[in-house]
């Protein structure tokens, strides 16, 4: 059983291990660069923001939230046409990273824009007095004061984007997922489900540790 063990270890479960830490972390940097614009635009075009365009805030926050109530298998199937216009193909590893991004970054947005939110609006004001540009503001008083609150909220994003891979994989994309499904459930084999499980919770366990490291240095 040791050496079945070590054997599929090899040759598949370690491959599958990475091809998760890949999507995982192309997907997180992707949504969280997109989050991050959406969550600038919201905040500023906001009635209370710094350039405010109700039009323009209800129209972006109105696709936000539909984006977001999708459930992400779903928006997997939805989406297919645009994955393949980016990546040429529906299935695979790279194939995944199209609906993880756009399944995460709605999320990601709204984390960021609640912790641009609760920045202390007296040193925005203040900020506003010494002649500082909307740029500076934004980047120098708004975003560096919540940046503790952004880093835990995509701490957070970043393990949902790690389960979202786990369905991915039910659907062609690879990763932990379909060792679990192809593997583990359709060869009724208990053992590769435990084996994936415990990989992802490690995981997900180091991402927080992480996260939480950074949190606690830059608070």
């Amino acid at each position: 059983m040791k050496t079945n063990f070590l054997e599929f270890a090899k040759d598949i479960l370690i491959e599958a291990f990475f091809q998760t830490l890949y999507m995982t972390a192309v997907a997180t940097i992707f949504a969280t660069i997109i989050g991050f614009i959406i969550a600038i635009t919201l905040v500023i075009t906001d009635s209370n923001g710094l350039r405010p365009n109700k039009k323009l805030n209800d129209v972006l926050g109105g696709i936000i939230n539909t984006v977001r109530s999708f459930p992400f298998i779903i928006l997997m199937v939805a989406i297919i046409p645009l994955t393949r216009f980016i990546v040429g193909k529906a299935i695979g590893v790279n194939a995944a990273l199209v609906p993880l991004t756009i399944g995460a970054a709605p999320f990601i947005a709204r984390v960021i824009e609640s912790a641009l939110k609760e920045v202390d609006k007296g040193l925005i004001e203040a900020a506003k007095s010494f002649g500082a540009s909307d740029f500076q503001i934004i980047f120098k008083v708004m975003i560096k004061e919540a940046m503790p609150s952004i880093v835990s909220g995509i701490t957070l994003s970043t393990i949902s984007i790690l389960g979202y891979t786990a369905m991915a994989g039910a659907v062609g994309a690879g990763g932990l997922g379909a060792v679990a499904l192809t593997y583990g459930y359709q060869k009724f084999d208990t053992s590769v489900m435990l084996y994936t499980v415990l990989i992802l919770i490690v995981i997900v366990q180091l991402i927080q540790c992480i996260g939480n490291l950074a949190y606690k240095k830059l608070k």
